[in-house]
């Protein structure tokens, strides 16, 4: 089940590969760029504690993006250890990783973490529309450039609501508590 599943997952990051344009090839590399240890949306997510009506989305996408973080690179990257997409497939990444380890995504997790948080957070209609196509461009930023295989990608993105959920939820609780003790 595994094989076959692994080798779907090389079929199609490859002809995903065959989607480049040599004008989109610099844009999407740098907003891949822009997703290293999560600078993009740790910036974002500072900038709002700043701003009163974006703080509590700001703290909260910073609590998940935190628990991905643990999650993704910390527990699952080393137990796993999935190589990188160009070492297995005839794929010229557009960008290398330091990291060997594929398998989840912490840009995507990172990304997913932050724009679920700010999709329920965010205090306007705008900001909620952007948050999910910000982190969806991500994940699909990592196929484009070659650094993940899809599965890679989806997982990332599962943690990364996943975390996002929790946060949201652990905060609703403690709201909650210290509004029956007040």
């Amino acid at each position: 089940m595994v094989g076959p599943l692994l080798q779907m997952d090389g079929q199609l990051l490859v002809a995903i590969q065959g989607l480049h344009q040599p004008w989109l090839d610099p844009v999407i590399a740098c907003y891949t760029k822009l997703g290293d240890a999560g600078i993009l949306f740790i910036a974002l997510s500072l900038a709002m504690l700043l701003y009163r009506p974006t703080r509590k989305a700001g703290a909260l996408a910073l609590g998940a993006m935190v628990l991905g973080l643990l999650v993704t690179n910390v527990t699952i990257k080393p137990l796993v250890e999935r190589a990188r997409p160009w070492l297995d497939w005839p794929i010229l990444p557009l960008v290398t990783e330091k990291d060997p380890n594929s398998f989840p995504s912490g840009h995507t997790c990172a990304a997913f973490a932050a724009g679920m948080v700010w999709l329920r957070a965010l205090p306007w209609r705008w900001g909620r529309t952007a948050a999910p196509v910000l982190a969806v461009c991500m994940g699909l930023s990592r196929l484009y450039v070659g650094v993940h295989y899809p599965t890679d990608v989806l997982v990332g993105a599962l943690i990364g609501a996943l975390c996002a959920w929790i946060v949201w939820r652990a905060c609703q609780a403690w709201e909650e508590k210290r509004d029956r003790v007040y």
